[in-house]
Formats: C-alpha cells, sequence, structure tokens
C-alpha cells in the first residue's frame, strides 16, 4: 500500500521561486535560471510513491537534492509547487498548527548530528519528543525505557552524552525517534559520522529492529554499500532529478543510464545479487505421504541422488536420499522415517555471497523457502558462479 504519494515536487531557492518556476517551465537550463534570477532548483518535478513498510533509501552525490527531497517531505522547507499526500492527505495543504501536530505525530527524525541535550541524561533524552506531546511523566518514562530497550542501552539511561561512544549517542537518537511511535522514520545521512566497523553495526542494527517494527523508513546517504545493505528499494538523484527508482538489484544490474553505470560500477556483485534471481524450479520432488517404491521409481528417471519432500501445502518437511530409500524399499518404512530434516536452506532474498559457505558444507542443491517454510525452487552452486561471472563481464563492458 502507498504510504507518501509525491506528485511534481518543486524546490526553487532564491528571492523569486515563482519566476525561476516559470522559466524552469518554458525550458530553461538550470544554469541560466541561476544566472538570470539567482534562484537555484533544488528539486525539479519528483513524483514518487513510498510503500508502507519500506526502507527507502534515497542516495546521490553532494548537492542531489536527496535532503531537500525528505525535508519537503515533512515541510521543514516549503515545496515551491507539487503535493506531499500522506495516508491519504495532502500535507501541502495544511496550516501551521495542523502541520505542527501531523509532523508530531506521524515523524520521527534522526539525523547525522546526534543532537543530544548535554546537560541531559540518556533516559531524558529520549523523553524529549514525548514532553513535547506533553504525556504524563510516567507514561515518558515507561515508553522512552521500551526505546532505549529496543536499542540495547537499557543499562545507561542514567549516563550522559559525554560519557557514550559515536554509535552508542547515535543509538540514543534513534531511541528517541522510536520512543514517539512515528509511523515514518525520517534518516538523514544518520551514520555517516560512524566509523566503518560502528556504522556497519548500526545498519544491521536498524535492519533487525524494522523487522520489528515495519516501519516506513526514509534513509538519506552517499554512500552506495550502505543503500544497497538496508534498501528495500533506492532512489538514485542527480541535480535535483530522479535517476532511477529500483531494488538494490535493479539499480546494479540494469542501470537507466550511463551515470547510474559508472555511480555502481565498484559495486561486489556478489552484494547485491539475490538467490531469487537465479533460482530454479524443482521439477522433482516427493509428497510425504508417498510410498517408497514410487519415490524411487522417480529418482531413478530423473537420475537424482536425492529427492526434496513436502507436504500438500508445498511446505518442505524433509530429504531422502536414493541410497536409503534403495536400502528400505518393500519394508513397510515411511519416507517420514528415513529422511533428514536438519539441512541449510535460503530465502529468494538471501544475498548469493551469504549462500558460498552452505554449498562447502553442504553437497546437495539448496532450497529456498519463503516465510511459510513453502519450497520456492532450487539453488546450485554452478548457478551461482555462472551468474557471478555473467554480471562481472557486463561491468568489465561498462568499465572499457
Amino acid at each position: 500500500m502507498v504510504k507518501i504519494e509525491i506528485r511534481n515536487l518543486f524546490k526553487i531557492f532564491g528571492p523569486d521561486p515563482k519566476q525561476a518556476l516559470n522559466l524552469l517551465h518554458e525550458g530553461r537550463s538550470k544554469q541560466d535560471i541561476f544566472e538570470q534570477t539567482g534562484n537555484a532548483i533544488g528539486l525539479d518535478n519528483i513524483s514518487l510513491d513510498i510503500m508502507e513498510g519500506e526502507v527507502l533509501v534515497i542516495m546521490g552525490l553532494s548537492g542531489s537534492g536527496k535532503s531537500t527531497l525528505i525535508r519537503c517531505i515533512n515541510r521543514l522547507f516549503e515545496p515551491t509547487s507539487g503535493t506531499v499526500t500522506i495516508n491519504g492527505q495532502d500535507i501541502t495543504k495544511l496550516n501551521e498548527e495542523s502541520l505542527r501536530r501531523f509532523r508530531r505525530d506521524k515523524f520521527g527524525m534522526v539525523f547525522q548530528q546526534f543532537a543530544l541535550l548535554p546537560h541531559r541524561t540518556v533516559l531524558s533524552n529520549i523523553e524529549f519528543g514525548l514532553e513535547i506531546q506533553k504525556l504524563e511523566p510516567d507514561i515518558r518514562k515507561e515508553k522512552s525505557r521500551q526505546a532505549l530497550q529496543l536499542v540495547g542501552l537499557e543499562s545507561w539511561e542514567d549516563a550522559y552524552p559525554s560519557q557514550l561512544s559515536g554509535g552508542m549517542q547515535q543509538r540514543v537518537g534513534l531511541a528517541r525517534a522510536l520512543a514517539v511511535e512515528p509511523e515514518i522514520m525520517l534518516m538523514d545521512e544518520a551514520f555517516s559520522a560512524l566509523d566503518p566497523v560502528i556504522r556497519r553495526d548500526m545498519q544491521n542494527e536498524l535492519l533487525a529492529l524494522q523487522k520489528q517494527m515495519r516501519k516506513t523508513i526514509l534513509f538519506v546517504s552517499h554512500d552506495l554499500d550502505e543503500a544497497i545493505n538496508i534498501g528495500d528499494r533506492i532512489v538514485l538523484m542527480k541535480d535535483g532529478v530522479v535517476i532511477q527508482v529500483g531494488t538494490p538489484e535493479e539499480i546494479v544490474t540494469s542501470p537507466a543510464n550511463s551515470y547510474v553505470e559508472q555511480f555502481v560500477a565498484n559495486v561486489n556483485i556478489a552484494n547485491v545479487l539475490t538467490v531469487g534471481s537465479i533460482l530454479i524450479p524443482a521439477k522433482h520432488i516427493a509428497m510425504i505421504d508417498e510410498d517408497i517404491s514410487t519415490v524411487l521409481k522417480r529418482t531413478k528417471e530423473a537420475d537424482y541422488g536425492s529427492m526434496f519432500v513436502v507436504d500438500k501445502q508445498s511446505k518442505l518437511k524433509g530429504l531422502v536420499q536414493r541410497h536409503d530409500l534403495e536400502q528400505v524399499q518393500n519394508k513397510g518404512i515411511t519416507l517420514n522415517s528415513i529422511m533428514q530434516t536438519n539441512f541449510p536452506h535460503v530465502t529468494p532474498q538471501t544475498p548469493l555471497h551469504e549462500i558460498f559457505g552452505l554449498f562447502s558444507a553442504w553437497p546437495y542443491v539448496l532450497p529456498v523457502l519463503d516465510s511459510h517454510r513453502r519450497l520456492q525452487g532450487v539453488v546450485r552452486k554452478t548457478n551461482v558462479m555462472r551468474a557471478l561471472a555473467h554480471e562481472t563481464e557486463n561491468h568489465d563492458a561498462a568499465d572499457s
């Protein structure tokens, strides 16, 4: 479901934005408009749907418009033209008081600078947004402690910001945003001030929290590796224009133009491609209630050394070996009594780099399961190697 709908959004900075907008509509270049009027085009006709519960990473180089976009979404910057509709309500039409309430109730914000109040304890810092909501002290403390527990800092509630590392301070900033229970999280370069190791830890922390919370998160970044790691989709911007929107896999494997190709040229393909892009159907499977002889015959016809076993809902129950079937045929033994049930599996969303170790310990094809353990297909080591070789060739050709 669409959570935020952005249509024909423009943001122009300068003395006469309307004049600049008219010139832009006439087809004048941004450079000409700036030289003639002194107005700078921040956003140029942005239209975008943001889905409920997704992590959308807005990225680009400095000056691309990514921070301007999220500030227009909550109207910290007033859009020059266009609409921003959230939950069916066009917030560009809200008056000052209604906008203030809307921000307070719907948004949580985390910025690059931790912005913690040095004279307040950790718990008191987290309570700050709840104070603005005028909640009772006992309720504020309860909600703040819950948020602090979410980010793993419950034992630090009486500490002061100066006593915390950078990563811990950013966790407090995240907890402060979560405490108000927002529907939408706006995170502007939230982890960029952290060192690489802590930054990766915070990315993983955010993903773990997202599995519990299912918030709509807009995350601004200039780091492609970060975008690939946390984003359900990526919005790539340049000069105030959206160049491409897609999943990390789509952005890397199907760049919209030469600019995107150059942007993703140095990406490790194994970190981007997922199992879903290379899985193949499980052509021969056994049903849990089938007899041994029938399953053995099928393994021989297919020349398979093993076969996955599923129930009527296609849920994976186990795996049977052909030599085990041969040993127990005609002995009244059921599949359930001889099949293996302890073996690795992956999902369609599993990155390819995560399955190399599985193949070294598991000699058979890997089953691919959905969230209900239904068998979606299988993945072979040879498929992985072919996919990586193919994409590497494509990147090499784009670089040449």
